[in-house]
């Protein structure tokens, strides 16, 4: 457990040194900020169109943790993608294999320090709809079921980002591949809203349910209207997992090499 901190802690001063963590950092906080900003001006400038809502924590607070969803879709491959490839790159991953920390302790540990940096990020933003609390009654469930869902795809998008980078040497590679794999896990859920039932092998196949049942948009979506689902967070858990348990698998191999 030490040696997990030690490397979460080295992973995110090794980010805040980092121009890049500092530049995402503003940039994801000004469009937010913009959207924001806007979805308010829209309220004040045409107090009807609350009528397709229901009230400002969908409309506002809603609205902008899904378009964060989409913010992250950008940050994070860019984040993830120095995380073990860089590593790989500059031949540091050989002295860090042979540490006497556990290959799940390392891959934790890093896990761990790309959402601590994300967690910062996160808080900043389901700040800015918690902050008109203090002028008007939110739906607190709806926003707390929201903010959750967006940290559990930031955890499952960091999770497939750190794996990815653990299979190249090549950072730009490793954030295009995960820009890739990701807007394809977004098309998936698409398919959900296909009427579509092929006949194999002379079964039917519901594809629409089963796109809606893997993809990981359709079940941030659900939480993203304020229905919490432990089906949902269990989904999020295992796929996060699954990834980091992957990417010790990848490691393992370089070890036994």
């Amino acid at each position: 457990m030490t040696g997990l901190f030690a490397i979460a802690g080295h992973e995110l001063r090794r980010l805040f040194v980092s121009p890049l963590a500092w530049t995402l950092l503003a940039i994801t906080q000004l469009l937010t900020g913009l959207l924001f900003v806007l979805s308010l001006s829209d309220i004040a400038l045409n107090p009807r169109s609350l009528g397709a809502y229901d009230g400002v924590s969908e409309l506002v607070g809603g609205g902008l943790l899904r378009f964060a969803t989409l913010v992250m879709l950008l940050v994070i491959p860019l984040l993830t993608m120095r995380v073990i490839a860089e590593e790989r790159k500059t031949g540091s991953l050989e002295l860090m294999l042979a540490a006497p920390v556990g290959l799940a302790s390392l891959v934790a540990g890093k896990f761990v320090g790309l959402m601590s940096y994300l967690s910062l990020m996160w808080l900043l933003i389901v700040a800015m709809p918690l902050s008109l609390w203090l002028f008007t009654p939110l739906d607190l469930g709806l926003l707390a079921a929201a903010a959750v869902g967006l940290w559990l795809v930031m955890a499952a998008f960091t999770a497939l980002g750190v794996f990815i980078s653990s299979l190249t040497r090549e950072p730009t590679v490793a954030a295009v591949t995960t820009l890739g794999a990701l807007l394809t896990l977004w098309l998936v859920y698409a398919v959900s809203t296909l009427d579509w039932q092929p006949v194999i092998f002379g079964t039917t196949v519901p594809l629409a349910g089963l796109a809606r049942t893997l993809s990981l948009i359709g079940h941030h979506d659900a939480l993203l209207r304020g229905v919490f689902s432990s089906a949902d967070v269990l989904y999020f858990l295992i796929f996060t997992l699954c990834f980091l348990g992957l990417t010790v698998v990848r490691l393992d191999m370089d070890r036994s090499a």
